[in-house]
Order: C-alpha cells, then sequence, then structure tokens
C-alpha cells in the first residue's frame, strides 16, 4: 500500500490532517516529507502501526498523546497525559510578559519570575529562550508534571535557568519574592465538565483543568499569595478581574485571545 492510501483509510475514520501527521509521526520524518513521497510503499508493519493510532485517535485520544509533542512559542514539548497540553493562546501570555518588561524601566538585579502550574513548562522555557539573563523558578503540585518540565527544560537547554520546585500554589515559597508572577491555572467548573471535548475531558488531567464549582478555586487562592509575593501578576479568564480589589493592584488590563476572546488579565501590585 502507498502513503497515499493509506492516509486515505485513515482519514475516513479521523481528520485528514491527523492521518498525516501521525504516519510522519511513525515514519520520523515531516509532513513535508510525506507529501513529496505520497507515492511510496508504505511496509506492512508501518500500516500496522498507523492503523493503531488511526483507532486511537478516533476514540478521541489527543493527536499531541500519540505523538508525545506539541509545539508552542516555536518550540517542540513533550507532552504526556500527565501535563496539560499547551494551547496556542496561551502564547498570548507569554508576550504579554515579553511586552511588559521592555516597557519597564532596567533593574538592578536579574529579574526574578515565577511559573505557577508549570506543567510541560512550555511557559518559563520559552521566556527563558528570550531572557537571557532572567532567573526563573516553575512550580508544579505534580511531581510526574515536573518531571515532562526539567526533560523540556533539558531538550531546549535551559536546565540550568530554571529552578523546578513542587508546591501547591506558593507553599513551597514562603519567604521568596518576585518580579513578575505568572499563572495559567485550572479555571474550569465542574459544572462545565460535561461540555468540554471528550479529548480534553477524559485524556488531560483534572489536577490542571477543574477549579471548584465556579471555577475561580485557585484564583483566590493564588491572588492573595502573588499579593504577597510580588514587587506584576498574569492569570488567565476575564472573569478573574473581579478578585482584583484596586486598592491593591492597578494597571489592570484584560487582553484577547487571537479569537478575540478575553483570554489574560494583567495586572500590577500597588
Amino acid at each position: 500500500m502507498s502513503l497515499r492510501s493509506a492516509i486515505a483509510e485513515s482519514s475516513k475514520l479521523i481528520a485528514l490532517r491527523d492521518a498525516e501527521v501521525l504516519l510522519a509521526h511513525i515514519l520520523g520524518r515531516d509532513r513535508a516529507f510525506i507529501l513529496a513521497h505520497i507515492n511510496d510503499p508504505l511496509s506492512a508493519e508501518r500500516l500496522t502501526q498507523l492503523r493503531a493510532l488511526t483507532s486511537r485517535r478516533a476514540a478521541h485520544t489527543p493527536l499531541q498523546h500519540l505523538t508525545g509533542e506539541q509545539e508552542f512559542y516555536g518550540l517542540t514539548f513533550r507532552v504526556t497525559p500527565d501535563t496539560l497540553i499547551p494551547r496556542p493562546e496561551t502564547e498570548l501570555l507569554v508576550e504579554a510578559v515579553l511586552n511588559s518588561i521592555a516597557e519597564k524601566p532596567t533593574l538592578s538585579h536579574p529579574l526574578r519570575l515565577l511559573d505557577v502550574g508549570t506543567g510541560t513548562g512550555a511557559i518559563p522555557i520559552a521566556l527563558a529562550t528570550h531572557l537571557p539573563t532572567a532567573k526563573l523558578t516553575a512550580i508544579d503540585l505534580s511531581p510526574a508534571a515536573l518531571a515532562i518540565a526539567r526533560e523540556n527544560a533539558a531538550r531546549h537547554r535551559v536546565s540550568g535557568r530554571i529552578r523546578f520546585v513542587e508546591s501547591d500554589l506558593l507553599a513551597a515559597l514562603p519567604e521568596e519574592s518576585f518580579d513578575i508572577i505568572i499563572s495559567n491555572p485550572p479555571y474550569v467548573s465542574l459544572a462545565d465538565a460535561p461540555t468540554l471535548a471528550p479529548e480534553v475531558r477524559d485524556h488531560e488531567p483534572h489536577l490542571a483543568l477543574f477549579a471548584g464549582p465556579d471555577g475561580l478555586a485557585i484564583y483566590r487562592l493564588l491572588i492573595p499569595q502573588a499579593h504577597a509575593a510580588l514587587v506584576l501578576g498574569f492569570g488567565q479568564s476575564a472573569s478573574v478581574r473581579a478578585l482584583l480589589p484596586e486598592n491593591l493592584w492597578h494597571n489592570i488590563r484584560i487582553l484577547d485571545d487571537y479569537a478575540g476572546i478575553p483570554r489574560i488579565v494583567f495586572a500590577e501590585r500597588r
């Protein structure tokens, strides 16, 4: 069977692009290679592998769990069921941080950044590649997620510049202060669980998805801790705006994602 025929067979069950990505993954090539060699023969062994992955994708296993990778901010990250899959809209969080730093006066000390709930480490690793003198700390409650984050940091050669700490929010860092605190925390309400795509609800870690009955449980805990540890704070979800009293925070802005949906809340500590 040719690559073309194998893709055609697979695409009867899953999206064409997904079929192409899975075949490229099996062959250890990129999609451009597949298209350039579309009439080449595919071995029986590879065809069996493609059929197995196609069946799993048709059963709503995330494509990224099948390939083990996701691109974020121009970098490739390893992902597993222990980590939330980095989303394109979270790149806006990285951009917001970089833009904020560019607008601020130069500090007398290396910039200290903290990422809360780091998951794959995508946010601090992306920032580390653009902030060569910054000191970054990344925390997560999940040891399994931290192991993946450390692996990704090594992959992108920034391990020596990011400290990874197992912590329930800022509990493990009671005496430390930071110039910028970043977080893309869980914000889905438990009531909304049935509305999520099966790829998300049934395959991504609930610890990284759900935040109580209204989706604001983590924000209620994180914001006071961030205020105490800050000398800037970032959070995702427009609804958190009401949790930022103006006597404690200023320069509060809501940034839209690529679809024009309010997504990121930016605030500075008074």
